[in-house]
């Protein structure tokens, strides 16, 4: 009886002693199955999508919001005193440069016309009769028959009697002047506003009657932010120094999203900043012939600021951010994903310019760079793994 008692303890250790070594040996193999799958890592290799790098020029380009107007507009004024007797144009219709708009009644200008007339012919008149008188007077003065003063006032009378034909001639042109402004003529072509005053209306001279706003070619101003308007100085700096002609093109887009056929060109920039906006404004000219472009529209000027040649483009979803800041994940021969550290450059439809840090052949991880360390394995998923984005 006491020796069976003394050999249960003994038996009971020797089970859980095996059942111990048969748990380890399974949870071994599982380790084993484990590292097997996860290639030795402990995690499977994360999946990405990648690209092949290739070289490419970029242009980059950028719309600024602005407002169309006229590339002129004039005030057309009355230029004679008088009674507006006639309005000869449709108003909002377009009108060519010396088209009649207005007719002033021109029957006092016809007056002063003619009494200007007849003083230039009283003074031609008189003139005659100084001529004759000089040519007796100096004639006699010759034989000694008159006076030096004699002959010094006839001398007078002639030269009084040439001013005073100058200045009835004058006079006639600024009355003929003056009849012609009775016609009142378009400046320039363009499209005439409301009139101002009504047939029947007194008007002086300096009277506004109406306004023409040229409607081709049109402005729009709009306005640089700072960093922008420096790159676009430096570009036409540089073209100056080259002896180059400055040549900024740019784009319209409508209200509509449509972009307008017709290119245009900057052809003024602020040499200033406007220090309550931090922008310098700037100006492009735009041919508006068929007069799609209306003054006043809101509009988007869309101009190329910069001119890439030879560059590598990534999608921005590609850029992550390391301890030396921006970096691109590359794929190597043993399909492990490494860190390289790149300089950007602008971004461009929707992709990143590098302007270091890859080369051509190179292939980048587009996803999957959540939780991805360099030296990670990785498994490429997209079907058309290695080709660049076209």
């Amino acid at each position: 009886m006491t020796m069976e008692l003394s050999h249960r303890p003994a038996a009971r250790a020797g089970l859980i002693i095996a059942s111990l070594s048969t748990l380890l040996m399974f949870a071994g193999c599982s380790s084993e199955d484990n590292a097997g799958q996860q290639g030795g890592g402990g995690f499977p290799p994360a999946a990405v999508t990648v690209e092949t790098a290739e070289l490419s020029d970029a242009t980059v380009r950028q719309d600024y919001a602005g407002r169309a107007r006229g590339a002129r507009e004039v005030q057309v004024r009355a230029r004679v005193n008088g009674v507006l007797e006639e309005r000869l144009y449709a108003e909002g219709q377009m009108v060519r440069e010396g088209d009649s708009l207005f007719r002033i009644d021109p029957k006092p200008a016809e007056a002063a016309f003619q009494q200007a007339k007849a003083q230039r012919q009283v003074a031609e008149a008189n003139l005659r009769q100084a001529e004759r008188e000089w040519a007796r007077i100096s004639s006699l003065y010759q034989r000694k028959a008159v006076s030096e003063r004699d002959r010094d006032s006839a001398e007078s009378a002639l030269e009084l009697a040439r001013a005073n034909l100058a200045v009835a001639e004058a006079g006639m042109t600024k009355s003929e002047l003056n009849l012609g402004y009775t016609q009142v003529t378009a400046p320039l072509s363009g499209v005439t506003s409301l009139e101002d005053l009504p047939e029947g209306s007194l008007v002086d001279a300096g009277t506004l009657l109406t306004t023409i706003v040229q409607l081709d070619p049109v402005h729009v101003r709009f306005a640089l932010p700072e960093n922008d308007a420096s790159i676009r100085r430096a570009a036409a700096e540089g073209m100056a120094r080259s002896d180059e002609v400055q040549d900024v093109s740019a784009r319209l887009v409508l209200a509509n999203g449509d972009e307008y056929p017709l290119e245009g060109r900057i052809d003024f920039t602020a040499s200033t900043l406007d220090p309550r906006t931090g922008s310098v404004s700037a100006r492009a000219v735009f041919p508006n012939p068929e007069h799609v472009i209306v003054p006043g529209q809101f509009v988007r000027v869309r101009v190329e600021l910069q001119n890439f040649e030879n560059v590598i483009t990534v999608p921005e979803a590609a850029i992550a951010e390391g301890p030396k800041g921006p970096m691109v994940y590359v794929v190597d021969d043993e399909g492990k994903a490494q860190a390289r550290g790149v300089e950007l450059g602008p971004v461009t439809n929707g992709r990143q310019i590098l302007l270091k840090g890859l080369e051509a052949g190179d292939r980048f991880i587009v996803t999957g760079l959540t939780n991805l360390r360099p030296g990670a394995p990785v498994k490429i998923t997209n079907n058309n793994a290695g080709e660049g984005a076209n």
